[in-house]
């Protein structure tokens, strides 16, 4: 049985966290948490706890199963809002900039066993 864990609104673009998702994509779980705990970009840390909150979701769903057969089954990063900002140009215009953020869901759920 598979379970889920999201991350909204987390304040970094889009495409600099979709870096870190296809790092571990059908990855098992405990590799996927080494390799986040030892990456070096910033939103490591944050993908990183929300791996552990969907092995938390997953073990409260599956009372005493196995957790070592755990893989990150799905992940993918959405967009979220984009705050937008001036920042003085020259000439007196205005550039604007654009502040992104993205919504992150993981599904993790056991290796399917072949008969």
């Amino acid at each position: 049985m598979e379970a889920t864990a999201k991350l909204n609104n987390y304040p970094t673009s889009p495409r600099k966290m979709r870096l870190l998702a296809d790092l571990i994509r059908g990855m098992e779980v405990e590799k996927a948490l080494a390799i986040l705990e030892h990456n070096t970009k910033h939103p490591a840390v944050p993908l990183r706890k929300l791996v552990v909150s969907a092995i938390s979701n997953w073990k409260s769903k599956n009372e005493g199963a196995d957790e070592s057969a755990l893989v990150v089954k799905t992940i993918f990063v959405d967009g979220a809002r984009v705050i937008k900002r001036m920042r003085p140009a020259p000439q007196g215009r205005g550039y604007r900039v654009r502040k992104r953020s993205n919504h992150v869901t993981i599904i993790v759920d056991t290796k399917a066993t072949k008969n």
